[in-house]
Order: C-alpha cells, then structure tokens, then sequence
C-alpha cells in the first residue's frame, strides 16, 4: 500500500508527502510490529514463525531503503548495501542501480490494515487511560471495555484483540 501511495506522490511531483507517509510507515514499523514481534525475533527455536517475522522485516526494510532513495540517496545506498551484505540476496551493488518499487495489490489486505490501526488507536487510548488513572502498564487489568463507533469496527477488533491486550496487559 505504501509503494503505491508513494509512487503517485512522486508521480505528482509531490516528495514532502511521500516523505510525511515513508515517515508514517517507519515510525508504525519500528513502534508497533517490532513490538508486537519481539517474543517472535527472540525466540530460541528457527520455527517457521521466527523466519516470515524476520523475512517481513527485510522486505520491510529494503523496500523502505528503494522508497527514500530519490529523497536521502546517501543514507537509503548504506541501508541497502548493510542489509544486502547479510542476506546476500541482493546483487545490485547499489540501491540506486536497483528498480524503483512497483505496488502489488494482490499483496495489500486492507481489512488488516484498518484493523491494525484500530488496535494502534485503541491501544493508545488504553495507555492514556491508564495513565490519566495512575495505573501502571504493568499491572494487568481485569477488564477493557472498548466502544465501538463503526458496525465493521467489531469484525476488526476480533482480528487484533490479542494484541490489544497484550499491549494494554
């Protein structure tokens, strides 16, 4: 989704929006799905859940490092060649030798995507509560109540409620 935001962006002579929307995608990155999948890059087995969460976050990274190459040349060429020298997967020796990103839409699943930023937004409420109420994050709740404004919003919570309290405890 992000490829295909920010090529029209760049298509429209438009590069301080495509950077207001890389810098979006990198800051829900690292915040939330690193996070989120922090017991999933540490794990002491190579089950198959250890790899997709790793392979997700290469193709994450490289992906970004091909986006901002027109806006930082110097610091997108260093991302790509430091994450292309561990892999080994990339041959271009240079990012800037490499195809700009195409968006796949076969690859976006928006229902996911509205339901992660619902968990985002809920979660963030849920902190704010918390600490408007003096409570600890690491005192676990014994309920959440959550109230829903939007009839597809209950479908979306029901995708992401384990994140949800996990991330509110």
């Amino acid at each position: 989704n992000l490829v295909g935001i920010v090529t029209s962006e760049f298509d429209a002579y438009n590069p301080t929006d495509a950077a207001r929307r890389i810098e979006e995608f990198v800051s829900i990155l690292s915040n939330w799905y690193v996070r989120q999948s922090r017991r999933r890059f540490w794990k002491s087995t190579s089950d198959d859940d250890k790899i997709w969460a790793y392979v997700t976050l290469y193709s994450a990274l490289v992906t970004v490092s091909k986006l901002i190459a027109p806006l930082c040349p110097f610091i997108s060429d260093e991302i790509y060649r430091i994450l292309s020298r561990v892999t080994l997967k990339d041959t271009d020796p240079s990012v800037h030798l490499t195809l700009f990103p195409k968006s796949n839409p076969l690859l976006i699943d928006h229902k996911l995507d509205a339901a992660t930023r619902l968990a985002m937004r809920v979660a963030s409420l849920g902190r704010s509560a918390r600490s408007k109420a003096k409570v600890k994050v690491r005192q676990p709740l014994s309920k959440l109540l959550v109230e829903i404004s939007k009839p597809e919003d209950v479908e979306y919570l029901l995708i992401v409620q384990d994140q949800i309290l996990e991330e509110l405890n």
